[in-house]
């Protein structure tokens, strides 16, 4: 009679409804086989004993299950750090004021060209289990901090190494048009050339790449030039989706749109006409609590013109050694309701459904129903909006993914 290789029972289970916002199923059932949901019930509804249905059941006592966690906006692949560069913000000194001063992204494209593939890949393993006991069971890992061919695709075969090496699925995307070199200075068309004729294209033939994503901004790169790689990646058939409207309106969310892009992140200055564009286009806002408060911005993203277009609105961490230095995605679900006004409801679908529609991994994750991955978090909370409520903490009792733990908090809570 064994049907399922896992159920938990007694679970209070977080579902995604036709409306498209979670609501609760207490006292209920959730099974597993092959990786995949196969079951999902009330208790009183199944016609026999659990023990009978699955080879291991789980009894979690009213525990909260929601979706694992995914992160769909990271840099975790860097070398050093950029400390030095909080104390100046502290001191008063902008983020544009540092990266003008040869500090930013270029800070740590130094450090990460000067580290080996090894030094790269065991600082960002150390920092992937922190997100896996946070409840991630799928994260996105940006390129960007190479610049040079050699260097880009060391950081996209460290993240192709997590995804083989570690529990937890990871998508690479190619950034190289994050930050101009310095060698090319007074040839911006040159570098744009590069990044279209031999890396994406190189690159793309090993394999590295999911995606391709591009830094439209004042102190980056211009919507043209970001076009032009973005009409490179669509020739090769690869997706899109861009740093957008962060530290000023570029019209970058515009051009995202235009690309059919998966999403435009940031997004503090854009207007409504770059919100109904990606409404149009189907484009997710994914939100970046996270840089917002370290950067100690003024401008919020529009969240009610994202509503009123309905665009699906996702969070993530934006884990960076420089203006979003988080380890947390739980905290992003505290801060982009305590920051950015989303409700408890909006912040979980931020970091489950809508962070796997801006993958492009909606029809396979990110919400518990029969078929999708069984990706699932078992919380020491008794109803979901807890998650975006408690400051801190290690609230995830176990991390499932495809029906397997990877992660349990043996610490008994009081």
């Amino acid at each position: 009679m064994t049907m399922h290789d896992s159920l938990w029972i007694n679970a209070t289970l977080t579902m995604i409804t036709e409306d498209g916002l979670p609501q609760t199923l207490e006292n209920a059932v959730i099974g597993c086989r092959d990786g995949l949901i196969t079951h999902i019930s009330s208790m009183e509804s199944l016609q026999h004993s659990a023990y009978e249905m699955a080879k291991i059941v789980h009894d979690v006592q009213g525990s909260c299950i929601t979706p694992g966690l995914i992160d769909c906006h990271t840099h975790l692949v860097f070398g050093g750090n950029r400390a030095t560069e909080f104390n100046l913000r502290l001191q008063g000194q902008s983020y544009q004021q540092i990266a003008q001063q040869g500090g930013g992204i270029m800070s740590t494209v130094r450090h990460t060209q000067e580290a080996s593939e090894e030094q790269l890949l065991l600082s960002a393993t150390q920092r992937l289990k922190q997100l896996i006991s946070d409840g991630v069971t799928t994260l996105e890992i940006k390129s960007g901090y190479g610049l040079t061919l050699k260097d880009e695709a060391k950081m996209l075969r460290v993240a192709r190494k997590l995804d083989s090496l570690e529990p937890i699925t990871v998508k690479t995307t190619f950034l190289a048009a994050h930050a101009l070199p310095p060698e090319y200075q007074n040839q911006r068309s040159d570098y744009i050339d590069l990044i279209c004729n031999q890396m994406l294209p190189q690159l793309h033939s090993l394999g590295l790449i999911d995606a391709v994503d591009g830094f439209c901004e004042g102190i980056a790169f211009s919507t043209d030039e970001i076009d032009r790689v973005f009409t490179a990646a669509n020739t090769l058939g690869l997706p899109v989706k861009l740093h957008a409207e962060q530290l000023s309106n570029s019209g970058g969310a515009v051009l995202a749109a235009q690309h059919q892009a998966l999403s435009a992140d940031h997004l503090e200055y854009v207007d409504e006409k770059g919100v109904q564009a990606m409404a149009d286009s189907g484009c997710v806002a994914v939100l970046l609590p996270g840089a917002f408060y370290m950067l100690r911005e003024a401008q919020k993203p529009p969240v009610t013109l994202l509503r009123k277009h309905g665009v699906p609105i996702a969070i993530a961490t934006d884990a960076n050694p420089g203006s979003s230095p988080v380890l947390s995605a739980r905290l992003m679900m505290v801060m982009s309701c305590q920051e950015f006004g989303l409700t408890p409801e909006e912040a979980l679908k931020g970091i489950t459904i809508n962070a796997a529609k801006a993958l492009g991994m909606d029809k396979i994750t990110g919400s518990l129903a029969l078929g999708k991955a069984a990706d699932l978090v078992v919380w020491d909370v008794t109803q979901p909006s807890e998650l975006a409520y408690w400051l801190g903490g290690k609230l995830a009792k176990s991390v499932i993914k495809a029906g397997n733990c990877i992660y349990r908090c043996d610490i008994p809570s009081s």
